[in-house]
């Protein structure tokens, strides 16, 4: 292996260890007592076309978020899960029904949700992680200028990259650029992080460190997250509360407390009786013992 490849290998596996140390080492927090509604997503049938047809994602979907919730989208591929992140995000118009955050309705995309998507190739590859996490505060005009580098080496600080402020994307390991986007989004301060499938593209071992770095961020500073997977044991490590979602068109099959729960909870009763019942859901195993 070439001298370069072995240091860029070496230094990710440095990373992904220092993550998983990090994270043991400040458990997360207890949830946040109910609070006040956030976000209200009621009836939300959303629709888009193909050049055959007209595809129906979800059908009247209602949920609401709370302030300081890890509020989790959790269904099978093609439920329409990253659909209504689109719609929350303010891309896709529903077809019925209506979302509102903060008591306003949601018309077009906006710096108060802020996404981090799947693709490694989110960030921009001619900026230094530095200027990534300037960058949309530079385009919103949100701060003043004196502050922005102040504020996106602090975010830097939080995800424990400091040493990397002047690398290029490509220089990084998938979980790095993961770490970079999240930062990059709370730089902004939004009333809610959108994170759609954030960590599927990655490796067992750095998914579970990046799982734990968001509970780490998470407990510093109580963001409002909806968070997008199709992994029961992800949904039951990083949120607070889950809305499972029917097969192809989205329904609502139920929403469950995963309070309390987390990463230190993975051999409980509690974790591997709700990791059933959800299996039971998602595979129509039970009928309708679930609602009961």
């Amino acid at each position: 292996m070439p001298a370069a490849a072995l240091s860029r290998s070496s230094h990710q596996l440095t990373d992904t260890s220092d993550m998983l140390m990090n994270a043991q080492s400040r458990p997360v927090g207890p949830d946040p007592a109910p609070s006040e509604v956030l976000l209200s997503a009621r009836d939300v049938t959303l629709q888009y076309k193909t050049p055959d047809h007209l595809v129906t994602a979800t059908w009247r979907v209602s949920f609401d978020v709370h302030v300081g919730d890890r509020f989790v989208l959790l269904g099978p591929s093609g439920c329409g899960k990253s659909t209504l992140l689109k719609c929350v995000g303010g891309f896709l118009p529903p077809a019925e029904g209506r979302v509102w955050l903060n008591n306003k309705e949601i018309t077009a995309p906006g710096p108060d949700r802020m996404m981090v998507f799947q693709e490694f190739d989110q960030l921009l590859p001619w900026k230094t992680v530095l200027e990534n996490v300037m960058y949309p505060m530079q385009v919103s005009r949100r701060f003043p200028k004196s502050e922005i580098r102040s504020r996106a080496l602090q975010c830097i600080e939080k995800i424990s990259l400091s040493k990397f402020t002047d690398a290029f994307p490509h220089m990084l390991s998938g979980g790095m650029k993961q770490r970079v986007a999240i930062a990059r989004a709370l730089a902004m301060e939004p009333a809610m992080l959108l994170m759609d499938e954030p960590f599927a593209s990655l490796d067992a071992l750095t998914r579970r460190a990046m799982q734990l770095e968001v509970l780490r961020l998470w407990d510093e500073t109580a963001f409002t997250m909806l968070f997008v997977t199709h992994s029961i044991e992800e949904a039951l490590i990083v949120g607070s509360r889950i809305l499972v979602l029917t097969p192809h068109p989205g329904q609502v099959r139920a929403e469950l407390d995963a309070s309390g729960l987390g990463p230190d909870a993975v051999s409980t009763r509690k974790f591997q009786d709700l990791q059933r019942e959800i299996e039971d859901m998602l595979f129509n195993r039970t009928g309708d013992r679930a609602d009961d």
